[in-house]
């Protein structure tokens, strides 16, 4: 009876040690994403949360609409793929209640051309394409008008469309396409806008090949987003520490060469 009694004890002992490490391995997070840079950061970030109890399911989505979709719904915990501005654009046209809970990553817009060495090499009538989505079409149009080539109603703001151009010096023709396809239409185009997600899987590496590039202090900062009633989630802000390391920091700087440079605090 006795060799049973201490048994039993020493099984209570065990079972007390180890229900804070099998807690631990129970917490798991969903993330969505969309392909390229977004995909390499978040699988360096998961294994950095991986070594603190946090295992981190990342799930990937073909454009950039349904990972704020999926959000709402709840079938992710967080995404990260978007900066500020697509943040506040897509959640007030959809009626979301979506919050950043961090900063990731800058990645600089640049153009790109198979045609042209310069955007100064454009002759009158040339064909452009950019992103069809409001922001990043918006931050394109933007970016041109900074080279003097075109000029953009101010009051249409971050998100303007081709239909805002009120000055266009060399009857430039913007055509807008699927932000996936940017990098196809550089062989019908003069040049193409193309986000850092889809011209680093197309072999573009923007401070080598762009022609113009935005300015390394962007305004366009990506980030984490949670559903705001969720945004001070213990796991959630687990997760963002893990991002925010600088192992995370040095794999982005390493890896991308500069063209994508982390957006929080790390040792340089």
């Amino acid at each position: 009876m006795d060799m049973r009694k201490t048994i039993a004890v020493l099984a209570v002992l065990m079972l007390s040690v180890l229900a804070p490490q099998a807690l631990m391995a129970q917490d798991r997070i969903r993330v969505g994403t969309t392909s390229g840079a977004d995909v390499e950061i978040l699988e360096k970030a998961r294994d950095v949360a991986a070594k603190n109890g946090l295992n981190v399911d990342i799930i990937e989505f073909s454009d950039y609409v349904r990972p704020n979709l999926a959000l709402a719904d709840k079938e992710v915990d967080l995404n990260s793929f978007q900066h500020i501005p697509y943040l506040e654009s897509f959640t007030k046209e959809r009626g979301l209640d979506l919050t950043s809970i961090g900063t990731t990553y800058i990645s600089p817009l640049g153009f790109f051309s198979k045609k042209i060495k310069s955007l100064d090499e454009l002759k009158n009538g040339d064909r452009l394409a950019i992103p069809n989505d409001p922001t990043n079409g918006g931050r394109a149009l933007l970016l041109l008008q900074k080279t003097g080539l075109i000029k953009v109603d101010p009051k249409a703001g971050l998100t303007a469309t081709p239909h805002d151009i009120i000055e266009n010096k060399l009857n430039l023709r913007i055509i807008e396409v699927d932000a996936a396809q940017t990098p196809r239409s550089l062989d019908d185009v003069a040049a193409a806008a193309i986000n850092n997600t889809y011209a680093i899987p197309a072999g573009l590496i923007p401070a080598r090949d762009a022609i113009y590039l935005e300015d390394a202090d962007s305004p366009y900062v990506n980030i984490i987003v949670a559903r705001t009633a969720d945004k001070d989630n213990p796991l959630y802000q687990k997760f963002v520490q893990a991002y925010q390391s600088q192992e995370v920091a040095e794999f982005i700087l390493t890896r991308f060469e500069g063209s994508t440079l982390p957006a929080f605090e790390y040792k340089k």
